[in-house]
Formats: structure tokens, sequence, C-alpha cells
């Protein structure tokens, strides 16, 4: 556990693979140690020898069980020093120079494992490697005949821990970086989403108002019913939909029963519907639910607009995994071009929600030849993108869309495409999975160099240094010795130089240098009187393994493998060409060999296993956890905006909903119909504020102008000035008054925008305005204004109504008058 945080996922990963990699390397070494041990000792000695092995080898196997089934630690700690302390103590019972070496390297290895396994215990690692170098020590001290101490295999084993410690603190500061870069990057995408799930959702929600409240509100005010039995049934299917919270549909539905489900009204707006469904349609929800809300919506545009009572329902399963859906009628047909660009029931409530699931939608129409409705949808998952040609004209009802023989954009980047509860793409999604793992094994490459290089230094210009200066006369010649000594000193510069300015050593350097260092291991071998291979002289054998693992740690374990093969053959034919080694003398051999070669390939196979596995789960993992915190996050965002948009409802259009639903309020009273004209207007300048347009304004307050004039108010509109940014929600203060004041006017209105360097006023005239018994409620005061700086003054004079919004600004706004 990091200090002032959690572990990352590299970094746990990480840990992880190191502490099974420690267990398993001193439990392989132990009972192979053992077991050989047992074999050397002499026949009087084996009893006592097993009563020291068995115990520590019987500890070694509790730990590899412990890696599947965890103990309680000062358990597993308090096995690990007895098996260290048995080992160790080991030697004067087993006796001779090989049993010695074979301790030795058992002690070794194992105290270098203790830095993987208790990686994030520093204190209980290196209390370990303690109590083994003082129990290595004691029993060579005890072995011995003149009972010396010998120092050298003591530092030695001390280096050898520190240089595993610092291995393992690189190794896990490049993982804590991949950490913390995925973090951030994963944060950016965590908002990106959001964002966009938001908007989707956002895009849902005003599609659904349009379709319900909205439309319900403004057919109550325009009162061009005389039978309004349909309308309580319809005002609770209203409050229904407005209460529940869309974007959190999953699974699969089936179409075909969806569609069976469309209204078709009531009364003398029933739609007859002819149906021809190739069922059963099962696709995911979301799509599912896009199609239905659609077809919903067009169903109740061929009641309003078409003209006729009749109209054709048509669904099969297209060829690629996909659907269409299509809904024609013979009606009167539209001219694209002739739509307001402020109609937005075919654009929100169709296009929209078929671009938010990655769908299309076109419509064919012509004046006099009825229109054409149609939707389609691949499952993006199983059949690759190809374009589908499909056309996107003008809504039905008005909104402006692409007209017919336009090809149909995909989402843009904007757009917030996809379901609002959706993460990114599949296509996206592997793309970043791949990039990450891509980082993480960088990372965990680049620091597992630097684990390399250290190593090749520390020990060529410690052990090996001490060991070259201090067998000079041994070597024949000794200028050989030395120049290979020095030539791996260039390796080790040339490679390093790569590495630190971030750069991979070109193919042809790598071949350079490992041919180097194979030339230096053979001059070394040959250059070495018989009976010195592998001791205290030979400076080279045990650090030509690092140089060929810092050199080769890009590649697979199998390549090193290879290489230590070649070292060590070259070394064994220099002993063969000397002579045939005695049996003690090749024990002692092949122990060193496995001490030192066995040690060297184990870490490569360890650094194998961090850039092939544990990257790949490390990046698989942060992956998973990522997507849990999107979803946590989207859901979280995505149900506090439906309860502040639930909360700003409940204001007016819910009392006035539920009055209507409940037969409290009629339709035939002129004072409800004002007040769902009022509400109507408020919605339409809502569905305009999403409008990309160069005065958002203007265009909002256009739409509340529009809503007027549909109930037959003659309206005038004068601007001067030039137009500027306004935020938002000051928008919303400074159009509301008017939007009241237009809502409640009869017969004619009069509205004004003022843009001046210092303020911007938005004013409205109601020439014969019907009195208001909620006008305290309606319409804010100057003192109770949202933001200070917007000021409402409102008058009535007899029958006329003067409403006037200001809004002070700065004069660094750029606006002017002309």
């Amino acid at each position: 556990m990091r200090r002032g945080g959690h572990e990352g996922t590299s970094e746990r990963l990480v840990n992880r693979t190191v502490e099974r990699y420690g267990v398993w390397l001193r439990s392989t070494v132990v009972l192979l140690c053992g077991a050989l041990g047992l074999v050397w000792a002499d026949e009087a000695d084996v009893p006592l020898a097993l009563a020291l092995l068995a115990p520590a080898v019987l500890a070694s196997g509790v730990r590899l069980w412990a890696l599947r089934r965890p103990l309680p630690l000062a358990l597993l700690w308090t096995l690990d020093a007895a098996m260290v302390l048995l080992m160790g103590l080991a030697q004067p019972v087993l006796g001779g120079e090989g049993a010695n070496a074979m301790v030795e390297v058992a002690v070794g290895i194992s105290v270098i494992a203790f830095q993987f396994e208790w990686a994030t215990r520093p204190v209980a690692g290196a209390a370990l490697a303690g109590a083994g170098a003082v129990a290595c020590v004691l029993g060579d001290v005890l072995s011995s005949p003149a009972h010396d101490l010998d120092v050298v295999p003591l530092v030695r084993m001390l280096i050898q821990v520190a240089l595993a410690r610092a291995g393992y603190l690189i190794v896990r500061a490049r993982a804590r970086a991949a950490d913390r870069s995925a973090a951030v990057r994963a944060a950016l995408r965590r908002e990106a989403d959001v964002a966009a799930a938001r908007r989707a959702t956002e895009r849902e929600y005003l599609a659904t108002l349009h379709d319900t409240a909205s439309a319900t509100l403004l057919m109550v005010s325009q009162g061009d019913s005389r039978d309004w039995s349909w309308l309580p049934p319809r005002a609770r299917q209203d409050l229904e939909a407005l209460s529940a919270m869309p974007g959190f549909e999953t699974g699969s539905v089936d179409l075909a029963a969806l569609l069976g489900c469309v209204p078709e009204g009531e009364g003398q707006a029933r739609v007859r519907l002819t149906t021809h469904i190739e069922g059963p349609l099962a696709i995911p929800s979301g799509p599912g639910l896009a199609i239905f809300n659609g077809v919903r919506e067009a169903v109740t545009n061929v009641s309003r607009h078409a003209g006729v009572r009749e109209a054709e329902l048509r669904a099969w399963r297209e060829e690629g995994y996909g659907v269409v859906v299509e809904l024609s009628d013979a009606g009167r047909g539209f001219d694209p071009d002739s739509v307001p660009e402020r109609r937005r029931g075919i654009s929100g409530s169709i296009i929209g929600r078929m671009r938010a699931v990655e769908g299309t939608a076109s419509i064919t129409s012509r004046p006099g030849a009825g229109t054409r409705v149609q939707w389609r949808w691949h499952d993006r998952d199983r059949v690759p993108q190809a374009g589908d040609g499909s056309r996107l004209p003008q809504a039905a009802d008005g909104a402006r869309v692409p007209r017919a023989g336009d090809v149909d954009r995909a989402p843009q980047a904007g757009d917030g495409g996809g379901q609002a509860t959706e993460g990114p793409g599949p296509a996206r999604t592997r793309a970043e999975h791949t990039a990450a793992v891509r980082f993480i094994r960088g990372q965990l490459l680049y620091g597992s160099q630097l684990v390399a290089l250290l190593i090749c230094l520390v020990w060529q210009f410690t052990i090996s240094l001490r060991r070259l200066l201090a067998h000079q006369d041994v070597y024949h010649p000794a200028w050989a010795q030395t120049a290979a000594f020095v030539c791996l000193v260039a390796v080790a510069a040339t490679g390093g130089a790569h590495l630190l300015r971030g750069r991979r050593i070109p193919p042809g350097v790598r071949g350079w240098c490992l041919g180097s260092v194979l030339a230096v291991s053979a001059v070394s071998a040959y250059t070495l009187p018989p009976g010195h291979s592998t001791g205290p002289a030979d400076w080279a054998f045990g650090v030509v393994g690092w140089h060929a693992l810092f050199l080769l740690a890009d590649l697979r374990v199998r390549v090193y493998a290879a290489f230590l093969g070649a070292h060590i053959g070259i070394n064994a034919a220099a002993v063969v060409g000397h002579g045939a080694p005695a049996a003690t003398e090749a024990a002692v051999l092949g122990i060193a060999t496995v001490g030192s070669c066995g040690l060297q390939l184990a870490i490569g196979a360890l650094m194998t296993h961090l850039l092939r596995d544990t990257a790949p789960a490390a990046g698989s993992a942060a992956a998973r956890e990522e997507e849990l915190r999107t979803r946590e996050r989207i859901h979280e965002h995505l149900q506090s905006d439906h309860k502040e948009r639930y909360r700003a409802l409940t204001a007016t259009t819910v009392p006035l909903l539920v009055g209507l639903g409940h037969g409290v309020l009629s339709p035939h009273d002129e004072e409800v119909r004002l007040r769902c004209g009022v509400e109507g207007a408020r919605m339409r300048r809502l569905f305009a504020e999403g409008d990309a347009v160069a005065d958002p304004l203007l265009n909002e307050l256009r739409a509340c102008v529009e809503v007027a004039e549909h109930q037959g108010v003659t309206v005038s509109l004068a601007v001067r000035g030039l137009p500027g940014d306004v935020p938002v929600a000051i928008r919303r203060e400074l159009i509301d008054p008017v939007a009241v004041t237009l809502g409640r006017t009869r017969s004619a209105a009069r509205v004004t925008v003022v843009w001046t360097p210092s303020a911007v006023r938005v004013s409205a005239v109601g020439v014969d305005c019907a009195d208001d018994r909620t006008e305290a409620a309606a319409v804010p005061s100057q003192s109770g204004a949202a933001d200070p700086h917007v000021s409402v003054v409102r008058t009535r004079r007899g029958e006329s109504v003067w409403a006037e919004a200001s809004w002070s600004r700065s004069a660094s706004s750029g606006v002017a008058l002309p």
C-alpha cells in the first residue's frame, strides 16, 4: 500500500508477480540444493543433515501452498527465517567444498528472493536477508578447519540484496509512473464520456418533453379540440414519461413486440396502422426504444399534418445484423425547404434519437406524394462499419433536417454519440486498451533495462574489478583480461547512452554489443589457467550474463537462454580443453553455474513475464476498473440531472399535467389554456437552447414568438445594437418574462431587444393581455432574480402589460450600438 494513496493496477500486479516469482525461485533452489546436500553428505551425517534440511524443505512447501491459501504474515515470516537459518547452519553437517558452495548459493538466492517476496514490507525482507547472511557466515566459520571468517561471501551477498531491492524499487517506480499517466488519461476520457452521456441524455429528455408535455400543453393552449376525452389519460402518460429517467436501458428487446404497441391515437385523431412486421427482431434496448419512440412521434405527425388517417408500418431484418423499420402514408406530404428551422419534431425525436444510438433515419416526402420515414440500425459490434446511404430530409412537423437525397452524416465528436450509459465503442475500446498495454509495457521495459544496467555497472566495478586487480598474476596474458573488462564497460556505456536518452538500442548496435560480450566471455575463459574457471579469479563469468540481459530485455526469454547457453558452452569448452575435470570439480562448476547463470535466467524470465503477461493484465484490469468508475460517475450525474430537471418542472408543468390528468383543471377554462400556452413557450425556448446559431438569445426569443403566433397573436419583433455572448442562465431570466407576457396576450404584442455596451434589455408589450392570477409565481421579482445583475420590471395599465428584463454587462464584451 502506498503512502497517501492506493496501489495502482500496474503496481499491484507487479507486486503480486514478483512475490510469486520470489517464492517459486527460492523454493526451487532450496529443494534442489537440499536434495544434493543429502547425496553429498557422509553416511553417518545423513540423519543430522535430514533433520536440518527436511524442515527447510517443508517450510518452502508451505510457502508455496500459501500462494493459493493466504496464511498469517507472522507465520510466513517465521517459516522463511527458519528455512534460511537451517540451510545456513547445514554447512558443518554436510561438509566439503561442494556443500559449502551449494549452501552459499541456496542462501544467497534466498536472501535475493526475500526482497521480492516481501517487497511491500521492506523491513521484513531486510531482517530475513540479515538472518540469512548471519547464518551463512556462521555456518562457514563452523565448517572451516581454522574457524576463520571470510567476509567476501558476506559482502557479495549484501551487494546482491541491495541490488535486488534497488531493482524492485526501479521497476515499481516505472509501474507507478504508468499508473499515474494512465489515471490522468482515464480521468480525461471519463469526463469526456460523462459529458457525452449527459448530452445524449439531455437530448433524449428534450425529445421526450417535445413528444409528451410540450405537444399536450400546446394542443390545450390552442383549444383545437371539441372532444377532450383523450386528455386525462394522455396527461397521466406524459407525467409518467417525464418521471422516468432516460439512459439506463439495458439488455435486449423484441422490436417486433414494441412496434405492436405503438399508440394509434384516440377518437378523430386515431391513425389506423396496417402492419407487416417480420418478427422477432431482437436488438439492444437502446436502439429499440429509440426506434419505438421515433415511430410513435411519426404516427402523431401523420395525425396532425398528413390529412389522412391511415398509414402502413413495416419492419424486417436486414442482412448484416441490422433492422429496418418504415412508416409510410399517402397524405399531403410537404416540401422540406419550406419547413422553419426551429421546428424539431423529426430532427430531435426521430433523427436525433437514431444518431444517439449510432443508427440512421431518413425521410422522403413531396407535396401531394405522401411521406415515408425509414429507420435503420446495424449491430456495429458484429458487422464492419459501412455507409448505408441513409437519407435525412426535413421533418414532417417543420424541423429542419438534411433534405431528401443528402447522405446522413455520422455522429460528430461533439455530438456525444452513443447511448447515454454506454462506454466507448468497441473499436475505440480496443484501441485504447492496446495503447494502454503498450504504454505499461514500455514503462516496465524501461525499468527492467535500468535494473539490468545498474546490476552490470555495480557488479563490474565492485566484485569483478576487485577480482581482476587481485589476480593479475594469474592471467596469461593479463592485458587480455584488462582489455575484456574495458570492452564490457564500453558495451554498458553504449547501451546506457541510448537508454538514458529514451531511445531503443538499434539492431546493429545490439548485434555488435552482443558479439563483444561473447568475445569477452571467450577471452576470459581461455586466458584463465586450469582450475580457476568460476573461481575467485574468474571476474567475467558472473557479469557477462547481466550485460546480455540488458541488451536482450525486450526480447523473449528463449533468446536470452540461447545466449546463456552459448556463454556456458564457451566456458565449458575452455575447461574441457585443459583436461577433463574431476567429479568434485565438475560439481562445484555446476553449482556456480546454477548460482550465477540460473539466477540471471530466472530474472530474464521474470522480465518476460512482466512484459508479456503482467502489462496486458494490468491494461485489462485498469480498463475494467475505469469502466466501472465511468459508469458510476455517469449514473451519479444522470440521477442528479434528472432530479434537477424534474425539480424545474414541478413548479409549473407538473401541476398542470396533474390537474389535467385528474380532471381538476379543464381545457375549456381560458386561464388553463393561457397557462398551458406559457409553459409551451418556455419549453420551445428550452428546445432552442442547443441550436448552433450566431445569436442564441434572438433564436430562443423567436421560438417563444412562434408559439404566440400559432395561437393567433400578431407579434412584431425589433432588434437594436450588435449582439454579443449571453450565458444560458442569463438568457433564461431575460426571456422568461417575455414568454409569460406573450403567452397571456390575446391579440397583438411587440417585442424589443436592445444591445448596448453596458446592458442587454428584452421587453414585451401585450396589447390585450389577460389578467394573471399567478403572476407573482410566474415572473420573478427584481429582488428575487437568480443573478444580481438581472432586473425584471412588469407594469400593467388596463388590458396592456409591459414587461422588461435587463442584464448589466461589462464594456469589455465588445457589444456596441451601430
